[in-house]
């Protein structure tokens, strides 16, 4: 059973940056993909950013290509989502979720965060 939890998230001004880190305890972490997600108000839950469990291979959604890079560190049992050049419609709920390498939509990660949100506006 992992325990998820996230932290970072703020008030930035348009053009800023921000840390996202997503802390997970319980179980060895050597196994587990990491995803990141956002849902904005009225809108759907979109995924953002997810790093298999090697660190290998990293995807972005094409609205966060370039200005996001998401990293992990297994040693502090973490991942980090780096957020630059933020935009007003960045936004959003920002989730940590859990899973195996091979789950591709948010119903296949067992394990999830409250959320910290993240607030762009000057």
């Amino acid at each position: 059973q992992l325990h998820v939890v996230e932290s970072g998230g703020g008030l930035v001004q348009p053009g800023g940056s921000l840390r996202l880190s997503c802390v997970a305890s319980g179980e060895e972490l050597d196994y587990y993909a990491f995803c990141w997600f956002r849902q904005a108000p009225g809108k759907e839950r979109e995924e953002v950013s997810r790093i298999t469990s090697n660190g290998e291979g990293t995807s972005y959604a094409d609205s966060v290509k370039g200005r996001f890079t998401i990293s992990r560190d297994n040693a502090k049992n973490t991942v980090y989502l780096d957020m630059d050049r933020l935009k007003p419609e960045d936004t959003a709920v920002y989730y940590c979720a859990v899973g195996r390498d091979w789950a591709t939509e948010a119903s296949d990660y067992h394990y999830w965060g409250q959320g910290t949100q993240v607030t762009v506006s000057s």
